[in-house]
């Protein structure tokens, strides 16, 4: 009976942790297969680097924090009416520390004529406490803080450069956001890309001579 030798797995990373006299020594009976692979993963990068592109991750502006909703539907007289006496008196006696560092979504589910004035003294209350708050619902809480986050991004670095945004990751963004980050781009950036480095769907490329 004839024992085949299990190969064993290499990885890049215990590759690179071995000593040179190790590596070496490893290499020279490495499998072509491996020495192959490696030769391929440093191609792709040196290529990469080599084209100047520069990458935008949508994922790291993506909103952090616990997401909560204040209705004023249950502060409503028969659920259809708002007393202003009976609402303020509502607010004093509501703990509102529930609400500390939290992301707040004020909104009012119930089908009622809601006066501004009453947002504004919800807001009085939740802004000492509250990491942020925005009227609407949760869908509009995230995209809100998600689009304040893409607008704090620095477009100068981008300009004249080659962009690209990338796709496929472990969050869904929303079309929302690669529409904004394109507006941003579009006239500092020299082309726009979507995808990955190393595949790339082209969205825009200036005219040589243009500055638009």
């Amino acid at each position: 009976m004839v024992i085949k030798r299990k190969e064993p797995v290499i990885t890049r990373a215990s590759w690179e942790k071995k000593g040179p006299a190790s590596r070496k020594i490893q290499h020279n009976f490495a499998p072509d297969r491996i020495r192959n692979s490696f030769m391929n993963e440093d191609i792709i990068v040196n290529k990469i680097a080599e084209s100047g592109l520069l990458e935008i991750d949508l994922e790291n502006y993506y909103p952090k924090g616990e997401v909560v909703v204040f209705d004023l539907k249950d502060y409503l007289f028969m659920g259809l009416i708002l007393k202003e006496k009976d609402f303020r008196e509502a607010l004093k006696k509501l703990d509102f520390t529930v609400y500390q560092d939290k992301l707040v979504a004020v909104t009012c589910t119930a089908d009622a004529i809601i006066p501004v004035w009453a947002y504004m003294l919800v807001a009085s209350y939740l802004q000492p406490l509250a990491k942020d708050m925005v009227l609407g619902d949760q869908n509009f809480l995230h995209q809100t803080l998600f689009l304040r986050n893409i607008n704090h991004i620095n477009i100068d670095e981008y300009r004249d450069k080659r962009v690209v945004v990338k796709g496929c990751g472990d969050l869904e963004t929303g079309p929302f956001a690669y529409l904004e980050i394109t507006k941003l781009l579009r006239p500092v950036a020299k082309s726009i890309m979507y995808g990955e480095p190393c595949s790339t769907v082209p969205v825009f490329k200036k005219a040589a001579g243009s500055d638009q």
